[in-house]
């Protein structure tokens, strides 16, 4: 048996673990630059506000009600890491799956101890950290993911779900859950799979395991064999490395600097360049945009992008860089105010596979062998001292793409400054 783990309104918890004054009021995480609704109490949701929803737009009386802060990852990947050291109490089994969610597995405890088990953990996390967490368990990762669903929306369960993998009651749960509701299902799939007459999750489960591999792929199968309670996919199935990479951001105030701009394209190549290299990819081609601020009437818009292509695959930050500024002089205009500039890698391939070419000699070899050694020493200095000990370009003070992140609350737990001060009477 395997349990997901999941913290309930992750980022909002967080907060009120440390400002009480939270709890029972209308709570909003933004996004980075305060720009969007990234994670909502139940109390903002009971106000209509959408996953997503532009803060913006938010009307002036859902405004006043609600307490929207700015995300605040330091303490939220601390707080995570809490969260997981509790879960080790439990089982030497732990697999983080993202900030708010874990795997923990109990092969090998006995099965009518699981579930006294689980309401145990999640009392402790509870107890240990302030983080409310909901419980699913059952015999797959995949319907471990629906009874934690499960657990957190029906108050009967208290929290603590288990699905087994035949029944009456796991049927109906099956049969009430639209295949697209099913993890790592996509929109597409499941348009592919309504044509063919399977809308819920029981109808996949009942399905030919062999013709669902024939007309979609081994990792839906799995997904077949899952349902009916036989683990068959393991966390790489649903990490496919991305074929494509961006890294984008609005900036915290308008300008139409050059050099801003290119400090920004430098810091997002930069960024890019280390999520390449961290999943083993090679990129052939970077793409830089820029655009206006679209919702400020009266303003000049414009917005254009530009590609170029690298002369091999590449992951070294610098190749990269030099196309990047290529492409952005390409696109810079004087005279407009930048809200937004990013930089996309594209048509990744795996580094084991790259493409050699018949013109390459033993000295492209050894250039390669020098730039993957200095890449590698670079991402490791920036790992174990601290993200941009090493990096190209000093950044200017009061740059216009340093985050806005005005309502950010203290990082509790990983900043000395930022300590929580406790004042008391004499």
């Amino acid at each position: 048996m395997i349990a997901l783990v999941d913290g309930n309104s992750f980022y909002v918890s967080c907060e009120r673990v440390f400002d009480p004054r939270l709890e029972g009021r209308a709570v909003g995480v933004l996004s980075n630059n305060d720009g969007c609704v990234v994670a909502r109490s139940h109390e903002l949701k009971a106000l209509g506000v959408a996953m997503g929803a532009p803060l913006h737009l938010l009307p002036p009386a859902v405004r006043r009600q609600a307490v929207l802060l700015s995300s605040n990852y330091a303490l939220y990947g601390d707080m995570s890491r809490r969260v997981n050291q509790v879960l080790g109490e439990f089982s030497p089994d732990v697999e983080p799956y993202s900030i708010d969610e874990s795997f923990v597995g109990f092969s090998g405890f006995p099965d009518g101890e699981l579930e006294p088990r689980c309401r145990e953990l999640r009392d402790t996390v509870g107890r240990w950290t302030g983080i409310p967490v909901g419980v699913g368990l059952a015999p797959t990762r995949t319907l471990a993911k629906l009874a934690n669903r499960l657990a957190k929306r029906e108050p009967a369960f208290e929290g603590v779900c288990r699905l087994d993998a035949a029944g009456e009651a796991t049927r109906r749960v099956l049969e009430s859950c639209p295949v697209d509701d099913l993890w790592g299902v996509a929109r597409r799939s499941a348009e592919r799979l309504a044509l063919m007459g399977i809308e819920n999750a029981w109808q996949l489960r009942e399905a030919d395991s062999r013709w669902v591999r024939s007309r979609f792929s081994v990792v839906m199968e799995r997904m077949v064999w899952e349902l009916r309670g036989r683990p068959a996919i393991v966390l790489d199935d649903m990490s496919e490395p991305r074929r494509r990479l961006l890294v984008s951001r609005s900036f915290g105030r308008l300008t139409g600097e050059r050099h801003e701009l290119e400090a920004a394209m430098r810091q997002h190549c930069t960024r890019a360049g280390e999520k390449l290299r961290r999943q083993g990819s090679l990129a052939q081609a970077v793409q830089v945009f820029v655009r206006t601020n679209p919702f400020l009437a009266g303003e000049p818009q414009y917005r254009n992008a530009a590609v170029v292509a690298l002369p091999a695959p590449s992951a070294d930050s610098r190749e990269l860089l030099a196309a990047a500024s290529r492409a952005l002089a390409a696109i810079y205009l004087e005279g407009y105010r930048y809200q937004k500039c990013g930089v996309m890698l594209l048509d990744l391939v795996d580094v084991e596979r790259r493409q050699a070419s018949l013109l390459e000699t033993p000295e492209d070899d050894a250039r390669r062998a020098r730039s993957q050694r200095l890449m590698a020493t670079l991402d490791r200095l920036n790992r174990e001292m601290g993200r941009d000990t090493v990096r190209f370009g000093l950044p200017r003070r009061d740059n216009a793409w340093k985050l806005r992140c005005e309502r950010r609350t203290p990082r509790y737990t990983t900043c000395w400054d930022e300590l929580m001060r406790v004042k008391t009477e004499r």
